[in-house]
């Protein structure tokens, strides 16, 4: 996937909250436990919440004890991989949108889980749009 749905942050702000735009900008993170996903169950995908580019289908949801939504993958190509050296004392693997390189969260490998990949991608909710699969958007 092309990064074709950019906007310049002007427009940004004028489509998200505030919150939102602190986030999926500006590489933030809501507080643990505090999003709509992260105990979330249903059928369906969850999108970026700026573009609505399907990110994650359900069946790849995992309760991972976190406090953020957990995936163990992505849809093919709908997620950006990039190194964060952001904090002093660990480096980390930043997951964006591919299509508008909003910022996701984070993916962490080896820990353990029981999943096909042994990745976590820990997702922050505000980044996400979730469609069942009746198409009713949350």
């Amino acid at each position: 996937m092309s990064s074709d749905k950019s906007k310049p942050d002007s427009e940004w702000r004028t489509i998200l909250s505030p919150e939102q735009f602190r986030v999926l900008r500006r590489k933030g993170t809501e507080a643990q436990g505090s999003g709509i996903y992260d105990k979330h169950k249903a059928d369906g995908v969850y999108a970026c919440a700026a573009c609505e580019t399907p990110l994650y289908k359900s069946t790849t949801k995992f309760s991972s004890g976190c406090g953020w939504p957990a995936f163990f993958d992505a849809i093919p190509g709908a997620v950006n991989r990039h190194e964060d050296n952001s904090l002093f004392f660990m480096a980390r693997t930043e997951i964006t949108c591919a299509a508008c390189g909003g910022h996701l969260g984070h993916v962490f490998k080896g820990e353990g889980f029981d999943t096909p990949t042994d990745e976590r991608h820990c997702v922050n909710s505000i980044s996400l749009s979730f469609s069942d699969s009746g198409g009713d958007k949350h």
